[in-house]
């Protein structure tokens, strides 16, 4: 068997960052997959899972609902490892060309206040898995750390 591609990734050298991880051709468009890693894979805790699902749940509504992206957003998730987020937009996308929806949605998740869209028993299969305040820190932490203050380094898989 060959390689998935993801796995090729040197995640020694992987810093925190907003990545196109593939492009894939479905008939006449282009699906991007970005690969949004908010903790360094191997050199920090990785995110629990309440935190991870606030974060999904939040982004997910958030992008669904976006002005310009709601109809473009095929997927937004936790990955395995729980490093980070997939993101699939259709469309053929460079990692600089949704800094501003990145931006936007993690200060969306870092201010959100109130009840967590779909955290109900009736509308998620493990509602009570959910951690507001740990998402918000995350949130904040990836903007003040990465997305404000972005580089090339971040934007870019190491070689």
């Amino acid at each position: 068997m060959k390689p998935i591609a993801s796995f090729t990734i040197d995640h020694m050298k992987l810093l925190r960052g907003v990545y196109v991880s593939r492009k894939d051709k479905l008939g006449n468009e282009i699906i991007t997959t970005f690969d949004i890693r908010m903790t360094r894979p191997n050199f920090e805790p990785v995110m629990l899972t309440g935190e991870m699902h606030t974060i999904e749940h939040l982004a997910a509504t958030y992008l669904r609902n976006h002005e310009t992206y709601a109809d473009k957003t095929i997927y937004f998730g936790p990955m395995g490892c729980r490093t980070g987020f997939y993101l699939l937009l259709g469309g053929d996308y460079q990692s600089k060309d949704i800094l501003p929806l990145m931006i936007e949605m993690f200060e969306f998740i870092r201010d959100f206040e109130g009840d967590i869209p779909g955290a109900t028993a009736v509308n998620c299969g493990n509602y009570s898995d959910m951690n507001l305040d740990l998402a918000k820190h995350y949130a904040k932490r990836f903007l003040d750390e990465v997305l404000y203050k972005i580089e090339d380094v971040n934007l870019n898989y190491p070689s």
